[in-house]
């Protein structure tokens, strides 16, 4: 097999192993964690209705200004912070932290970090 098929077919693997496991209700949204090479992207999803409350990312206006880059640590507890934010406005307090396939470290672990110390839960 191709090896990056191969690697392909591992992370979508990975990322139903992690996701069986976690459902976004209303009182207990799922925080899904997306990470490309220059931003990195933050959500909130009730599974229930299918629908997304509240969003957060380097490219979202708010944190870009902050920031030189945005694939950086940095920028990631900046967009962790801007999503507890937005959560704390909607009425949200807990979440359910969905790390996909991406290994809790670095960024995904920073934005974890910057949503805790925004006053989510989870």
């Amino acid at each position: 097999m191709n090896p990056q098929k191969a690697k392909n077919k591992q992370r979508l693997r990975r990322r139903r192993h992690v996701r069986r496991k976690i459902l976004g209700t209303p009182e207990r949204p799922r925080l899904s964690v997306f990470r490309s090479s220059k931003h990195i992207y933050a959500q909130l999803i009730d599974d229930l209705a299918g629908r997304t409350l509240a969003a957060a990312s380097t490219q979202t206006g708010e944190v870009k200004g902050q920031l030189k880059y945005g694939g950086n640590v940095q920028a990631a507890k900046a967009v962790g912070l801007r999503l507890a934010a937005v959560a704390k406005e909607k009425g949200i307090a807990k979440a359910a932290f969905d790390r996909g396939h991406y290994r809790y470290h670095g960024r995904v672990k920073a934005l974890a970090e910057g949503a805790r110390e925004g006053g989510l839960d989870f």
